[in-house]
């Protein structure tokens, strides 16, 4: 048997009095971000830091709002269908889910001075946009060499037995132990057994000895549903100057209100009359605050030079969450077992701030503009209660970088009423070439480490970013000088590889070919997965 030592992120949680509380891919989740806003952003990709009068530029470069020379009441609607693909080893499956969402309500206030140099008016706007939308359902179908219940077995080598049992009434393994949540799960439900006289090494249950040596059976058909929904909304607080129409001025200070639910259910089925089921429920609550700062310069009339500052979204978060376990064996039902019905202490999620560099040119009748994000992921940050960092942000720090967003988008007015719109967005991986490639990181001995992603919690599933396109059109019609519409269509693709589980290797392998050769403890094979989301939103808006 090849063993390993190393302590998983749920023990630190678990001993420092959180229970439950986000993985390092949990806080990307909930810290990437979307493109999302009004039906003319949309169209041209969000291209707009340069540009400003529309509301979307509340979100990213508040000096957008110096733009407006009348106020105005916005609202946006739209419809999206998000379809997913995977392929597992050869299995291909498809999964979709079509909502209705309400976008984002705004109004925008013009304060002329009545100057026609230094400051020639104010601006203030208040809006909400709904900045991400996480309703999406996907399935994993195939089969793969090691079962999760493999992984539980690496997960409780070196603990023994007896600290995963119910004792005395005053003791609970989930509460008083740094023990994994899903390695006691795993243990109850029959997961794992020991190895003969000894309580502190364990292997699968779905297997048979054959000349003294345990054979774990590989699972025949694995089979991974997964559904998230929920949302974050943003509360918008604007306000916009403009100095003598050639330089503009602007911040935001936002309130984010986040609502996520995640269900997972998972089946590994064996040849011989055997089985093993997972199923978890996590929902999670979270209040923030950020602010947003910019300046555009309009040094000739016909180009117009953005830059903006987002700081990152101060979050307080809650996390709500079930899981359950079984087991079949040779026809034989095990109980089923489940964890505490459980509600995390607050925790404190940091997201990372992000730079906007833009550029714009207007013409009489068309504009085309160009915008480029900076984000660093690498500073996403987990707290406990008490301002603490959590260890998941030593892992962020690790397994993350940087991340670049290109949008560009483009205008013509073929009639003084009627225009048409298009853009392009392209998003990089801040994850690093480790992570895609499912292999651990190295320490500073320059020896890789023993598990490629920790995990928190009963759920082992999680997802790797590896990139996004999306491709936007637009069309927009004026019916009267106060009163117009807008409308926009955009294909969206994100790619991801996913994990049912994490991979483990064995410790103290700095070559990547012994590593892969004869390191792997525990391999978990990636599914290809492909979320092709097609939205189309109107906007309706009044100028006065």
């Amino acid at each position: 048997m090849k063993r390993i030592t190393c302590v998983f992120i749920a023990a630190v949680f678990l001993a420092g009095g959180i229970a439950y509380a986000q993985g390092e891919m949990d806080a990307y989740k909930m810290s990437r971000n979307e493109l999302n806003g009004t039906a003319r952003y949309l169209g041209m990709s969000g291209a707009f830091g340069a540009l400003g009068g529309d509301i979307s530029s509340m979100s990213t470069n508040p000096a957008g709002l110096g733009i407006y020379r009348s106020s105005e009441v916005v609202t946006t609607i739209s419809l999206s269908s998000a379809k997913t693909n995977s392929d597992w080893n050869g299995m291909s499956v498809d999964k979709s889910k079509t909502r209705f969402n309400f976008d984002n309500i705004a109004y925008v206030g013009y304060f002329p001075t009545g100057n026609d140099e230094g400051i020639v008016g104010w601006n203030i706007g208040l809006s909400y946009n709904r900045v991400k939308d996480f309703n999406r359902s996907y399935r994993m179908n195939g089969a793969q060499a090691y079962s999760v219940a493999d992984y539980v077995a690496d997960l409780l080598y070196g603990t023994d037995q007896n600290d995963l049992r119910y004792g005395d009434k005053n003791y609970d393994p989930y509460f008083d132990s740094s023990i994994s949540w899903l390695g006691i799960l795993g243990f109850d439900a029959g997961f794992v057994d020991n190895y003969a006289g000894n309580n502190k090494e364990y292997h699968s249950a779905f297997g048979h000895e054959k000349d003294g040596e345990w054979l774990n059976y590989s699972p025949q058909n694995v089979n991974l549903l997964v559904n998230e929904k929920g949302s974050i909304g943003q509360y918008n607080i604007s306000f916009a100057t403009n100095i003598s129409d050639r330089f503009f001025l602007g911040a935001t200070v936002a309130i984010t209100d986040l609502d996520y639910t995640l269900s997972t259910e998972y089946t590994e089925d064996f040849t011989q009359n055997s089985q093993l089921r997972l199923d978890n429920g996590l929902s999670t609550d979270g209040t923030g605050y950020a602010f947003n700062i910019g300046a555009i310069v309009r040094p000739v009339d016909f180009l117009r030079v953005g830059v903006a500052y987002n700081s990152p979204t101060w979050y307080k978060m809650t996390d709500y969450f079930h899981g359950t376990a079984g087991t079949t064996i040779n026809n034989k039902d095990w109980n089923t077992q489940n964890t505490p019905d459980y509600q995390s202490g607050d925790y404190r999620l940091r997201t990372p701030d992000r730079w906007i560099f833009s550029i714009a040119g207007v013409g009489q009748n068309f504009l085309i503009s160009a915008d480029y994000e900076l984000t660093n992921y690498k500073r996403m940050v987990l707290n406990d209660v008490d301002g603490y960092e959590l260890r998941t942000t030593e892992d962020i720090k690790k397994d993350f970088g940087m991340s670049g967003t290109l949008k560009v988008g483009a205008e013509y007015k073929i009639t003084p009423q009627f225009s048409v719109r298009a853009g392009t967005l392209w998003k990089t991986s801040p994850m690093k070439q480790h992570v895609k490639d499912g292999i651990p990181p190295k320490n500073e001995k320059g020896e890789f480490e023993v598990d490629a992603i920790g995990i928190v919690g009963t759920i082992p599933s999680y997802t790797v970013d590896k990139g996004t396109n999306s491709y936007s059109v637009g069309l927009g019609y004026r019916f009267t000088p106060n009163f117009y519409m807008d409308l926009a269509c955009v294909y969206r693709v994100y790619k991801e590889d996913g994990y049912a589980f994490p991979s483990t290797y064995q410790a103290g392998i700095s070559d990547i070919n012994k590593l892969l050769d004869e390191g792997v403890v525990v391999k978990s094979d990636p599914a290809s997965l492909k979320t092709k989301t097609t939205q189309v939103a109107l906007t309706l808006g009044y100028k006065f």
